[in-house]
């Protein structure tokens, strides 16, 4: 009887860590559906050759896009993404990390 409490509980605690998991998930992927609702280009070629051209006319070549690599990121977390080596790709939901932040005031 001992055993089977035992194994009960086990499988009591999977199955909270599941619905969790799911939970967590289903926020992350709403929060994903807005964003690529709203910044999904009609047409994605069109839009880079509009930037690349901009890149061009504006004289600015590979050293312009340097910091296109940072703007990303910092986008990322003000979108509630870490984007910290520790918890990367993750949805942030207690507020501010400072991973986070030292990296993106380096």
């Amino acid at each position: 009887m001992e055993s089977m409490r035992v194994s009960l509980d086990q499988w009591k605690q999977t199955v909270k860590e599941l619905m969790e998991d799911n939970q967590r998930l289903t926020l992350e992927n709403e929060q994903l559906r807005k964003i690529l609702k709203r910044e999904a280009p009609l047409d994605p070629t069109a839009e880079m050759q509009s930037e690349a051209k901009s890149l061009l006319a504006a004289g600015e070549g590979p050293e312009g896009v340097v910091g296109e690599g940072h703007d990303n990121l910092a986008r990322l977390y003000h979108e509630g993404f870490h984007i910290c080596n520790v918890y990367f790709g993750h949805l942030r939901t207690e507020g501010d990390c400072l991973f986070c932040l030292s990296f993106l005031n380096k």
